[in-house]
């Protein structure tokens, strides 16, 4: 069993090179689309937005799902929040529903329609809240910050959990859903996040210590969360990845489960603390 497991780790061991050269260009990316703020970081997200969509609309391809106007209601979506509010971004959300009922009845068969029609708006409504929600959040007076923090936070809760799970994880918490994922790792991860997000604090002389603190562990809360909930859409779609723009280590929306919730919850904490 002790040699077993001693083979694993080294497999696992050797797939941290590939995944860093993976995230070099990301992180790029990232930093690039952040400090450019406005309509450079609005079209940055909506790419990433409109290739997860992607991913999920071919993973639900047996019910054909209208993809286009998932994709329209996505940018209608992320355009209301840089250029509105909360109001202009439920109007489109509003009109996205007749806009799919619509592109749904173009189809040449009708198999399938109410779970298309389901389907579309779920993508719409699970990555494009997130995308608003990083609007906003980069809008605020110091938003570059805030969304790198979220960012730090994120990706080191998830390396915390990788390896406090690798090394020390034992106690499965959600076999049926994603049985690699361990109390341990979680442990870990929780208190990876924490810290990351603290720790960039202190850098940022108008977020106070406490404040920093309490912004990290529900950001580090929310990022298992979000794991979990595209697991568990994996499972039941029977798949291990999403897609493959990232080659063995899956697709967009793979990297982004986490922060599909963590942007949410960094912005409401932002906002309730008075920083937004």
């Amino acid at each position: 069993m002790a040699v077993s497991r001693e083979v694993e780790r080294s497999r696992r061991g050797s797939d941290l090179g590939p995944r860093v050269l993976i995230a070099l260009p990301a992180i790029a990316y990232a930093i690039f689309i952040v400090s450019q703020g406005g309509a450079v970081f609005a079209i940055g997200i909506y790419v990433l937005g409109v290739i997860a969509l992607g991913e999920l609309y071919t993973l639900m391809g047996r019910v054909r799902p209208a993809a286009l106007a998932g994709f329209l209601t996505l940018a209608g979506m992320i355009a209301a929040a840089l250029y509105g509010g909360p109001r202009q971004v439920l109007m489109v959300l509003a009109a996205a529903f007749p806009v799919t009922f619509f592109l749904a009845l173009l189809r040449p068969r009708r198999e399938h329609v109410s779970w298309a029609i389901a389907a579309t708006l779920f993508g719409a409504l699970w990555i494009g809240i997130a995308m608003v929600a990083a609007v906003f959040l980069r809008e605020t007076p110091h938003g570059d910050g805030l969304v790198i923090d979220v960012l730090v936070a994120t990706f080191v809760g998830d390396t915390f959990a990788y390896f406090g799970g690798r090394f020390y994880g034992r106690t499965r918490i959600v076999p049926l859903i994603s049985p690699n994922k361990t109390l341990e790792g979680l442990i870990a991860g929780i208190a990876g996040g924490t810290l990351a997000f603290w720790f960039a604090g202190l850098y940022q002389d108008w977020l106070t210590g406490p404040h920093a603190l309490l912004m990290g562990v529900l950001v580090a809360i929310a990022a298992p969360l979000g794991d979990l909930f595209e697991s568990l859409i994996k499972r039941d779609l029977e798949v291990k990845d999403t897609g493959r723009f990232f080659g063995a280590h899956g697709g967009v929306l793979d990297r982004l489960d986490a922060l599909l919730f963590t942007i949410v919850v960094g912005y409401y904490a932002a906002l309730g603390l008075g920083y937004a």
